[in-house]
């Protein structure tokens, strides 16, 4: 496993989501009608995401584990291996389906859905890199 690499991915992890916390405005209406913040916390959400799906490609890479096929199912692997736990597991595999919405469908975005993972939901890619971390520095 390439250390160095995965602790820039989870350097970058962390600037995404202290950019998120720090963009999030008072209240979900004033996200809705903040075209920029609502582009900053987008970005950095689909960012924060994909850091994520590489880092877990990368450790699940190291082991003899089948790839996983979709996005989703790297936290599924994760959870397998015991890297993470079941909740936060789903918990990411939601924040997959977050970034597919953002990608594929960015005008259909709900800013309240988002304005919440922002307000309640940062703490679990904290959950992931601390984990991953963890993971990481075992001998």
């Amino acid at each position: 496993m390439d250390r160095d690499l995965v602790a820039a991915k989870l350097e970058s992890l962390r600037r995404c989501v202290e950019r998120i916390a720090g963009k999030t405005p008072p209240s979900s209406q004033d996200l809705a009608q903040n075209a920029d913040l609502q582009d900053i916390i987008a970005l950095n959400l689909q960012r924060a995401v994909q850091l994520s799906v590489d880092v877990a490609s990368h450790l699940i890479g190291d082991t003899d584990m089948t790839p996983p096929s979709t996005m989703a199912e790297h936290f599924d692997a994760l959870n397998r291996l015991q890297v993470i736990s079941p909740a936060l597991a789903d918990r990411m595999k939601k924040a997959v389906g977050f970034r597919n919405l953002a990608v594929y469908s960015y005008q259909a975005i709900d800013w309240n859905i988002v304005y919440q993972i922002c307000s309640r939901h940062l703490d679990d890619f904290r959950q992931f890199a601390k984990a991953i971390s963890m993971w990481h520095s075992a001998p």
